[in-house]
């Protein structure tokens, strides 16, 4: 009788909508816009309009909080339940979270003030010469390069103090994407017209991380719903809205290209 009530129990379990799994689930994103950023205090971006339809068609309730990079890095690393998007899946932190995506694949390169004579990269060797390079700190750009035994690495608190410090020299380079570069331009009235495109360096998708402390049962219904999303062409009416010129990416993302430490 004991073990029949208990295959009961299981069942009903089992029945339950999975949002009644999902009741202490935390979710951070950062300011990284177009992707992800705050307006008039709430989330808004890409990525947060997928992660807001797969919550509708989930019927999970969860507010979505907008705090610094480096906050919701370690909330996701140190507590369970916690989901944060997006973050770039690279090797070193393949191991570190589960993984919901690919949301978008975005190239990263080395960029200088245009017209700077100061430093020409065709190389991770040549940009290992310049003086400064300014990274948002423990973004995956700054993990990688830092993991590739870069030296020249002033890693800042947000991008636009790394934009700030290219376009007035005080860095001869800075790291950023394809895909948010302008934007981060233009919160500092700048425009991709003041800047030149150096080496690029790494290919890479971003995913919704979730904490290695989430249900497996929440990281599959999560991303069986955005692969839904994207056969039902809902994510690419999303993505196009924010990305027109970009591909969406599919359900299988291309390898990503990313430097390995010599």
């Amino acid at each position: 009788m004991r073990r029949f009530l208990g295959r009961v129990l299981a069942l009903c379990l089992a029945a339950l909508p999975l949002a009644a799994h999902c009741g202490d689930l935390t979710l951070y994103t950062e300011e990284y816009p177009p992707i992800n950023f705050s307006r008039d205090g709430k989330a808004a971006g890409l990525s947060t309009e997928v992660v807001e339809e797969i919550l509708r068609r989930t019927g999970t309730h969860v507010s979505i909080a907008v705090v610094p990079w480096a906050r919701d890095y370690r909330s996701a690393l140190e507590e369970p339940n916690v989901g944060l998007f997006v973050a770039m899946r690279t090797p070193e932190r393949e191991p570190l979270f589960k993984w919901v995506g690919p949301v978008t694949t975005v190239r990263t390169s080395f960029y200088s003030r245009r017209g700077s004579t100061e430093v020409k990269v065709a190389s991770l060797d040549e940009a290992r010469k310049a003086e400064v390079i300014a990274v948002p700190r423990e973004w995956f750009s700054h993990q990688v390069l830092r993991s590739l035994g870069f030296a020249n690495l002033d890693a800042v608190a947000n991008t636009d103090v790394m934009v700030r410090m290219a376009l007035t020299g005080r860095a001869q380079l800075m790291v950023a994407d394809n895909q948010t570069l302008p934007a981060q331009l233009a919160q500092v009235d700048a425009t991709m017209a003041q800047v030149d495109r150096h080496y690029t360096f790494m290919k890479t998708s971003s995913y919704i991380a979730f904490s290695r402390g989430t249900p497996d049962a929440v990281v599959r219904q999560w991303q069986q719903t955005l692969n839904e999303m994207k056969r039902d062409g809902s994510f690419a009416r999303i993505y196009t809205r924010w990305l027109p010129s970009d591909t969406p990416p599919g359900v299988e993302a291309e390898p990503d290209m990313v430097p390995t430490p010599r």
